[in-house]
């Protein structure tokens, strides 16, 4: 088998427009880790929001992985064992926070419950919650609340903002803090070095296996690591140009089958036509 890992990012790519992973799409992963292939999923949600998907797949049965937080962490779903764990650096939470205030951008993170921020009606933060299926509770002072580990800090905003905040931010915080857009209104900020190609360099390394033994699907800025570090680089017909440029591969979009496509042609050896 080419590839013996398949990473993939969830929103965008694994799920449709509805946030569901098409019959196709299902059927074909399945098919997959039963041929002995390692699902990883590779994603800027939180563990919570990312298990729903891996109980779909039979993660815990068939074997694979979730990768959350960007990177921050991944966890063997048939053994529930932490591979990989990156705490934030507990002193830059409150600076992180400030700048966020300073641009007009709103700093969440998670806890056991749910997301905790200081602006639970705003819209992205809204959104978040959406995606993740999870609750948002308010909370008076985000940094003074965080007084147990996080994997993340993720700002929202209007998309229009985005693009310089993010600037700003990589100037703010340089050699300190990964920051990486993951969506149009959303900013990830993980400890130093934490993106999802970096992690899986980690696993890859606890499997024995190089990138060549890795296929990888994305359509986002903070993909675009991943995309250029598998042996097989899968871009959504819907991912953001830069995603496109580095892809060995341009697949379907996530409303037409797009992984499912890939992993037909690529790790099943079937004939398939985009």
């Amino acid at each position: 088998m080419p590839y013996r890992v398949l990473a993939l990012d969830l929103d965008g790519t694994l799920t449709n427009s509805d946030k569901v992973i098409t019959p196709r799409t299902r059927q074909a992963l399945l098919d997959a880790a039963d041929a002995g292939t390692t699902i990883v999923l590779a994603s800027g949600r939180p563990t919570v929001g990312i298990q729903p998907l891996a109980e779909e797949l039979e993660l815990a049965s068939r074997g694979g992985c979730i990768l959350s937080y960007n990177g921050g962490k991944i966890i063997d779903c048939k053994t529930g064992e932490t591979l990989v764990q990156y705490a934030f650096p507990a002193d830059l939470i409150p600076k992180v926070c400030l700048f966020a205030k300073y641009w007009n951008v709103v700093p969440l993170t998670y806890d056991q419950n749910g997301i905790v921020t200081e602006e639970p009606d705003n819209p992205y933060v809204l959104e978040e919650a959406r995606i993740n299926r999870i609750p948002v509770n308010r909370v008076e002072d985000l940094a003074a609340h965080v007084t147990y580990p996080i994997n993340k800090l993720l700002l929202v905003g209007d998309p229009v903002d985005m693009p310089h905040v993010e600037e700003l931010m990589q100037q703010e915080f340089a050699g300190r803090l990964s920051i990486y857009r993951s969506a149009p209104f959303f900013i990830e900020t993980m400890p130093l070095g934490v993106e999802k190609s970096a992690s899986l360099a980690l696993l890859l390394q606890r499997l024995g296996l190089r990138p060549a033994d890795l296929m990888a699907c994305g359509d986002g800025w903070n993909d675009e690591p991943m995309i250029r570090f598998a042996g097989m680089g899968v871009a959504m017909a819907n991912a953001v140009p830069a995603v496109k440029a580095v892809a060995d591969f341009v697949t379907a979009d996530n409303d037409h089958d797009g992984v499912g496509i890939a992993v037909e042609k690529f790790i099943l050896g079937r004939e398939v036509t985009l």
